[in-house]
């Protein structure tokens, strides 16, 4: 990874607005008493630059973030002198069960070839439950993008995929809860005012968000 590459895109225009906008749909899904409560922390898997850590942090949450890539970590622990960053693989977490209130993974899963192993080790060291930034299949942005440029290689998922992966999570049925936002890709004018028009409960953005609550049953 070209750490300062990936940072600096999010300081651009669209980056800027990309970023700010898939961070505020992913805070609307976590449980919104997390702002009030002390303690509760999140492990941030395929954290990368830290770029969304920070911003969990900055909210008020306990972070720690995971990544494969040293240069990442390295570059984000440069960054955020308050969280914890470590290196390690998503399929393999180096932590006891419960150790966390919340998982997340933040268009990371995209990326881990083995992604229903990746979320059964989330689903043991998170008390409460997981929250999921993942790339969407039904969206103009996998039409344009699909296998290339900065997605070459990344898996582009559904909801259906991931009722799939509950089902290996867990046995009984539990709580989903998921949005989408950034419905179009660029950052025009046009595409924020339809972004701030259209209801997050349509498919078809191309940031897909899904929170699953651990200890509930449906």
């Amino acid at each position: 990874m070209d750490v300062d590459a990936y940072e600096a895109w999010y300081h651009t225009p669209r980056g800027r607005w990309i970023g700010e906008t898939e961070f505020s749909q992913l805070m609307q899904l976590l449980p919104p008493q997390i702002n009030r409560q002390t303690k509760v922390s999140l492990l941030d898997v395929g954290c990368g630059t830290g770029y969304f850590t920070r911003r969990f942090a900055a909210s008020g949450l306990n972070t720690t973030g995971l990544d494969p890539d040293e240069a990442a970590i390295l570059y984000a622990m440069k960054q955020d002198a308050g969280s914890i960053y470590l290196q390690g693989m998503a399929e393999s977490l180096p932590f006891a069960d419960d150790s966390f209130t919340y998982c997340s993974a933040i268009t990371s899963l995209c990326f881990v070839a083995e992604p229903a192993k990746a979320l059964m080790e989330m689903w043991r060291v998170a008390e409460k439950g997981l929250l999921l930034g993942l790339l969407n299949r039904r969206s103009l942005l996998y039409r344009q993008k699909q296998g290339r440029g900065a997605y070459q290689g990344a898996r582009w998922d559904t909801l259906n995929n991931v009722r799939k992966w509950i089902e290996i999570l867990s046995p009984q049925p539990v709580e989903l809860k998921s949005a989408t936002a950034v419905f179009l890709p660029g950052a025009s004018v046009a595409a924020q005012i339809l972004e701030r028009l259209l209801p997050a409960a349509l498919p078809w953005g191309s940031f897909l968000v899904v929170y699953i609550e651990k200890n509930s049953v449906v």
